[in-house]
């Protein structure tokens, strides 16, 4: 599953955790969100660390963009985002699992497989920026859907060989085999394949246009106004995984 494909119907992440499903294919089905965390080795325990604070946020695909104003279109109806100045926009850039560190935030799409056990199917490095930013996870299966996918968000953290216990809101990871996603109220153990792919979110130039599937980082003012000053485009509109 792609970063892409884990976004099906967009909707607007006002809280910390996104408890719904992201999804819009079969980060929603994102943004996800990245969260990570590698295998624990029998009798270690993790540091303890503190959880990168929920960043609000609008997913969806983008009905109008005007430079000082973007429409959103989610499930629940049209968001309209004020863009604030100076804009930073954001692109997925190859990357790899060397360039996850003690302080990375993460998104893993995975799958349910025998045991419960989540198989990823693609890991995201976000910008230190952007830590929060859709924290949580989420299943990302239509209902009634055979497969059980979802998409994990998350702060990570090296362990350490103690016996202290696991601590929400961090992820940690030790063998780059498994990765232990903590977030605000919870966590996931998530096996992660040599070939999975990686890609990292930085700044890029980006031109929006209707149909992009985009996130946006938002900030809500005391009027109810949203404000934007970073967008991330998940996926181009013409790309087949946005349909």
């Amino acid at each position: 599953m792609t970063f892409e494909k884990a976004l099906y119907p967009a909707r607007v992440c006002t809280t910390g955790s996104c408890k719904h499903a992201l999804i819009t294919h079969p980060l929603l089905r994102f943004v996800f969100v990245t969260l990570l965390a590698l295998q624990a080795v029998p009798n270690a325990a993790w540091a303890q660390t503190q959880a990168a604070p929920p960043i609000p946020g609008v997913i969806g695909k983008v009905r109008s963009f005007t430079g000082s104003s973007l429409d959103v279109q989610t499930p629940s109806g049209v968001v309209h985002v004020d863009v604030k100045q100076p804009l930073t926009t954001y692109k997925q850039i190859p990357s790899d699992l060397s360039h996850v560190t003690s302080a990375s935030y993460v998104g893993v799409a995975s799958t349910e497989h025998a045991n419960e056990k989540q198989v990823a199917k693609q890991v995201i490095i976000f910008p230190p920026e952007l830590s929060g930013a859709a924290e949580g996870s989420v299943l990302t299966d239509p209902p009634g859907a055979t497969t059980h996918s979802r998409m994990t968000n998350g702060s990570v953290s090296r362990p350490v060989v103690s016996h202290s216990r696991m601590t929400n809101g961090t992820v940690q990871k030790d063998s780059g085999t498994t990765l232990v996603v903590q977030y605000q109220d919870g966590s996931k153990t998530i096996s992660v394949p040599p070939s999975v792919p990686v890609v990292e979110v930085a700044p890029e130039q980006v031109t929006f246009a209707a149909g992009d599937l985009v996130y946006a980082a938002t900030e809500k003012l005391p009027n109810g106004t949203l404000t934007t000053n970073k967008i991330l485009l998940i996926a181009a509109g013409g790309s087949p995984d946005t349909k």
